[in-house]
């Protein structure tokens, strides 16, 4: 739920994660990473915890950014940089795992690599939209769309970083909202 904005306030809109798409694709991330852990890894192997928890982190901080963006933009920034930490490390450990289990890894030239490509263009894409892949049999298709999605999400958090470091330069924080707002509100006195 997005905040209403307060055209007489100093509180911007805040929330509405879930119409971000780094938040949507962070999602399907988190869902496609428990089942890639309890399909492809013995059950009490603490890399189940370890990935399934950096997805967590990555969409969580993605929502967490959005409903703290109101009051701090320190911390949106903050929140936005661990979610794509997270996801970061959650990249690697599917790169090791395609290495440790001798799988290829795809270029982007690879014809199954140019499939994700075309599925991830496809308008509010879902888990549905890569579910096929992300349960394939094949341990080495599943990690690498994953693997895929991963590095979609982390470019679109690295432009939502940048849009945000703009905003701040444009708008700045709360403090100097705080004070604009009591200025205005002299003015009119």
């Amino acid at each position: 739920m997005t905040a209403p904005e307060d055209p007489r306030g100093f509180i911007p809109a805040h929330g509405g994660y879930r119409s971000l798409l780094s938040f949507q694709k962070a999602e399907i991330i988190f869902d496609g990473t428990v089942f890639f852990c309890r399909r492809f890894f013995k059950k009490y192997d603490r890399t189940i915890d370890q990935m399934t928890q950096a997805a967590r982190s990555g969409k969580q901080n993605i929502a967490e950014a959005s409903m703290v963006s109101a009051t701090s933009k320190e911390m949106e920034i903050k929140l936005t940089s661990v979610a794509r930490a997270s996801l970061e490390e959650l990249l690697l450990d599917y790169e090791d795992f395609l290495r440790i289990n001798k799988l290829k890894k795809w270029d982007r030239n690879d014809r199954l690599s140019l499939r994700f490509s075309e599925l991830n263009k496809i308008p509010n894409a879902s888990y549905e939209t890569f579910k096929k892949a992300i349960e394939h049999e094949d341990p080495e298709i599943s990690a690498n769309f994953m693997y895929c999605l991963i590095n979609v999400t982390l470019y679109l958090l690295r432009r939502q970083l940048i849009a945000l470091e703009q905003a701040f330069i444009n708008e700045g924080g709360i403090r100097e909202r705080m004070l604009r707002a009591r200025m205005e509100k002299r003015k009119g006195e």
